[in-house]
């Protein structure tokens, strides 16, 4: 009969939605076990988790993005929970933990919903329209700061990596990431700054002395000696520097090379050619009365002999890395031939040059360099381990610094940026009609998540803190207050309510966005998921579907089902 449905179309379809809730719960439980697992390591008493490393080494860490890229799993929702941290690593520097436990949170608050049959679909909308609310309502908070203010940006720097190791140890590590990244900032003419940390700021890790002789050099920093250490000088000052990235010795033919020698005095021809060859080369740079040769190719023993003899100090096989940063160091030039050598890509910026032991090795540095553009950062510490978490405190501090020169914005801290759009949302959400309202609603009572665990992980009383939190962010009006926003959060030390101003814990504008437009589109972007399928044709192996336990790919729909069934 015409318009009426088949009772078999009827069964696939609940089976199919079925199916479909099943994979969604089972993706929110693995999204939630990932979150569970770096929860306590949010806020400055947090907890430090140990890891066993695939080589059988041990880290010791409370930096979200360390721990879950040393964590195996196999459920391919945790997995892209995953590579959240390292895209919010890789984007912003920091908020790696908060992004984790967020995302974490709205999946656990999406579970109700899907549970009365609310479509997916209707629930990734109304998280769309929230998210473009909350950062209109983030946009309101933000105020700007002046970048030439040191003062500010170290507040900033410090509240940052306040909850890190390395607080303990005082404004050290604030002051070194804010030196380093204020080194290499070039302005680009427009008003913007480019921070390049990854290429420009290395940091080198020394075993031994203690975290306090941890420094900034104006300059670039290398695991080299001289070629020729007893001949050549390890301390120039005002050096004139000049980079290769060609070999000073004689071209070995590409493939096998044949020579045919009908004299025995040929013999000695060919080798007085390559000497001949050589011999002009060290000529043509000793022309040029450089102080300071470096290549990144090799440099042959003759070749050392007549630099030598010219007083030109040379280091060979240097990283393209570390040239890249001595050429910025120094205004010098990296020349590809010798024979295309101008006095104007000779470097004079450097101040000084000279070889020094640390520990067991030499260490070559260009220092007190007048416009360094490129800097290297000295840590020292007791043990691998301390240095290993040092340096990703340093990462982190670096990233802060460098969002607040490319946008310099603030927010309050301590989880006040948080409450205040939660509560501006549940105001919001009573002008929506419909069953939207809820999901909208949900996505502020899931940011109440970072105030509430920074309240658990100090040992505060969570309810009673939240509470009061809750209304003292409900009695404040604009009217009464002249326009400003409420800034006040919860002190991760000691559990109480106050105002993050008086505090000066601050948060950069674009690491909150960045952590909170990332949390809400994974979720939704797992929500969206309605079945896992394996590629692999052997069910249950490495990689198959977990979540609906098939690890085929689910059969086509069909428009129709055939008639000899029908008519069964």
């Amino acid at each position: 009969m015409q318009g009426m449905q088949s009772p078999i179309m009827v069964m696939n379809t609940n089976t199919k939605r079925e199916t479909g809730r099943t994979a969604q719960l089972n993706n929110i439980a693995a999204a939630k076990a990932v979150a569970d697992i770096i929860r306590t390591t949010l806020g400055p008493r947090s907890m430090l988790k140990m890891i066993l490393d695939a080589s059988g080494g041990i880290v010791l860490t409370n930096d979200g993005n360390a721990i879950l890229r040393e964590i195996d799993v196999t459920h391919p929702a945790a997995k892209s929970m995953i590579e959240l941290s390292r895209t919010q690593d890789e984007e912003v520097g920091d908020g790696t933990t908060s992004v984790i436990i967020l995302a974490g949170e709205i999946l656990h608050l999406s579970q109700p919903f899907l549970e009365k049959d609310i479509h997916p679909t209707v629930i990734v909308r109304a998280y769309m329209k929230a998210l473009d609310a909350a950062v209109k309502i983030i946009d309101s908070l933000a105020f700007p700061i002046d970048v030439d203010d040191r003062q500010q940006l170290m507040n900033i720097v410090s509240s940052c990596i306040g909850t890190k190791y390395t607080s303990r140890f005082g404004p050290l590590m604030a002051e070194l990431a804010l030196e380093a990244v204020l080194c290499v900032a070039v302005d680009n003419g427009d008003g913007t700054k480019e921070v390049d940390i990854k290429k420009f700021a290395k940091v080198e890790k020394i075993a031994g002395g203690s975290i306090d002789d941890c420094r900034v050099l104006k300059g670039v920093m290398m695991n080299k000696d001289v070629v020729a250490p007893g001949r050549m000088q390890r301390r120039i000052e005002n050096p004139r520097v000049m980079l290769l990235d060609c070999p000073l010795e004689y071209k070995k033919g590409e493939n096998q090379t044949n020579v045919e020698i009908t004299k025995e005095e040929d013999w000695a021809v060919l080798l007085k050619m390559e000497e001949d060859w050589i011999q002009g080369v060290c000529a043509q740079i000793a022309a040029f009365k450089p102080d300071i040769v470096v290549t990144e190719k090799g440099l042959s023993d003759l070749a050392t002999h007549y630099l030598c003899k010219a007083g030109i100090t040379a280091l060979r096989r240097v990283r393209k890395t570390d040239n890249n940063r001595i050429a910025r160091a120094t205004g010098a030039s990296i020349v590809h031939r010798v024979e295309e050598l101008k006095e104007e890509d000779i470097g004079t910026g450097a101040g000084l040059f000279k070889v020094e032991k640390l520990g067991e090795e030499y260490f070559s540095f260009f220092v007190d360099c007048k416009e360094p553009k490129a800097c290297s950062i000295i840590l020292r510490g007791a043990s691998r381990d301390v240095l290993n978490e040092v340096e990703r405190n340093l990462q982190d501090a670096m990233g802060v610094a460098r969002n607040v020169v490319h946008d310099p914005r603030l927010l309050p801290g301590g989880g006040a940026v948080e409450m205040a759009v939660s509560r501006a949302i549940s105001e919001e959400a009573l002008k929506i009609e419909g069953v939207e309202q809820w999901p909208f609603k949900a996505i502020g009572q899931a940011l109440e998540v970072i105030p509430r665990t920074l309240a658990q992980n100090c040992g505060a009383n969570v309810i009673r803190t939240l509470t009061k939190l809750r209304a003292k962010h409900a009695e404040w009006t604009a009217e009464s207050t002249g326009g400003k926003a409420c800034t006040f959060g919860i002190d991760g030390d000691k559990g109480t309510i106050v105002d993050m101003k008086e505090l000066g814990v601050w948060e950069a504008y674009a690491v909150k966005v960045q952590s909170i437009k990332t949390a809400v589109e994974s979720a939704a972007m797992l929500l969206r998921i309605d079945d896992i399928v394996s590629g692999l044709s052997q069910k249950g192996g490495p990689g198959a579907a977990a979540g609906t336990g098939t690890g085929v790919a689910p059969q086509q729909d069909d428009e129709e089902d055939p008639p000899e069934k029908l008519g069964e």
